[in-house]
């Protein structure tokens, strides 16, 4: 028996499997450090559980609309007049099962086979799998650490071709904590515009900023940007709602419309429940997620001040979201205990082995000379971690 070909050349999602396989070693009595979840280790807010739960004993627990209630898209459209100052209808927002459908919805509404999506490396996994899984190709730029890992126009003129349909942008990155400046943001914009290209904006991110970082959304910036550009985002990172998959986009009623009827016979509408929750979680107090973004903060300056005392690896200071990148690059190449160490997928598994602690191999992101930390963990767990990490490098 023959199956598809395309789905045998997607690849499994390692930040997934490398968090399951923790899960597992802590349930089996191990004392295992994660630092590879994305995402908060927060409760999600009451006034959100309460929210779900007055749903339910509403009755509100079944089919909506496909593409999502109406309370939903309003409190979707309000927030993006609030907060981005970008005016949308309720034709041009969906609502799914989490940012990462709104984007499998958009690859197969927008790309005809062969057709190419620019993406910068490091890049979150699902990017490349999710435009394959349309029928389209992943075309890579290399980014370079001293310039944040930040597309740049030499780069992206590089592998523009008459196929390129359309570009990613993801600020605050996964994995990089990376901020595009608004001035970065109109290089891309006008490159858009010269090759026609559709704009694929992941914000999930946004709120998760720290200093003096201000987010702006490409789609702000002139007309132009604002029709070709899908903005994505969600209440999963923003609110520590991770479980309860609901994500949104906007943009182009067209596009939205096409995604609207792939998602009907998908999956049909999100979750009824957690459609309500999530009104509450854009309509009500926003004290806990300020609450949730100082305490990031604060280890993100703990754990950068860490890996950069630590002999041998290093890493730069993100901006949002909650990743620290770490070069590994001084010690590939090198044996623990007689294991060679010749890439990120050697170091992350001894270092599971050894010390364990688990962490990302770049490779998963397309840059081998890296792994990726998460400081969505306690403290305690990061300063328990990255005495292990020390131990593991020391002796290498």
């Amino acid at each position: 028996m023959i199956f598809s070909k395309k789905a045998q050349k997607i690849s499994t999602s390692l930040t997934l499997a490398i968090t399951a396989k923790a899960k597992q070693m802590k349930a089996d009595g191990i004392d295992v450090v994660g630092f590879g979840a994305g995402e908060p280790d927060f409760d999600t807010p009451e006034n959100i559980q309460n929210a779900a739960v007055k749903a339910i004993k509403e009755g509100k627990t079944r089919y909506t609309a496909a593409s999502g209630i109406n309370e939903l898209k309003s409190a979707i459209i309000d927030k993006f007049l609030k907060d981005n100052n970008l005016k949308y209808e309720s034709n041009q927002i969906i609502v799914s099962t989490g940012a990462k459908q709104c984007l499998a919805n958009v690859f197969q509404a927008i790309l005809n086979p062969g057709d190419e999506v620019i993406i910068s490396a490091p890049y979150w996994v699902s990017y490349p799998e999710l435009v394959k899984l349309a029928d389209g190709v992943p075309v890579f730029v290399e980014t370079d650490e001293n310039n944040e890992f930040k597309y740049n126009l030499e780069s992206l003129n590089k592998v523009v071709s008459d196929k390129t349909k359309a570009i990613i942008i993801n600020s605050p990155n996964n994995p990089t904590g990376t901020v595009y400046s608004e001035e970065e943001l109109r290089m891309i914009a006008e490159f858009a515009k010269e090759h026609d290209l559709v704009i694929v904006s992941d914000e999930i991110y946004e709120k998760l900023l720290y200093g003096n970082e201000k987010h702006v959304s490409i789609a702000t910036l002139s007309e132009d940007a604002y029709s070709r550009t899908i903005v994505i985002n969600g209440v999963s990172k923003s609110y520590a709602m991770t479980g309860w998959r609901i994500g949104y986009a906007a943009g182009n009623k067209e596009i939205i419309k096409l995604m609207s009827n792939i998602q009907s016979h998908m999956t049909s509408n999100p979750n009824s429940i957690a459609q309500y929750a999530s009104v509450e979680a854009l309509n009500g107090s926003q004290d806990d997620v300020m609450a949730m973004i100082k305490e990031f903060k604060n280890r993100r300056d703990y754990m950068v001040k860490r890996v950069n005392e630590i002999s041998n690896i290093s890493c730069i200071k993100p901006k949002g979201a909650f990743y620290v990148m770490v070069n590994i690059s001084k010690v590939l190449g090198k044996n623990f205990e007689g294991q060679a160490i010749k890439d990120s997928l050697d170091f992350a598994r001894i270092l599971l082995e050894k010390e364990k602690v688990a962490v990302v191999p770049g490779a998963a992101f397309g840059v081998d000379s890296f792994i990726r930390l998460s400081y969505a963990t306690s403290m305690e767990s990061i300063e328990k971690g990255l005495d292990r990490i020390e131990n593991f490098v020391k002796n290498i």
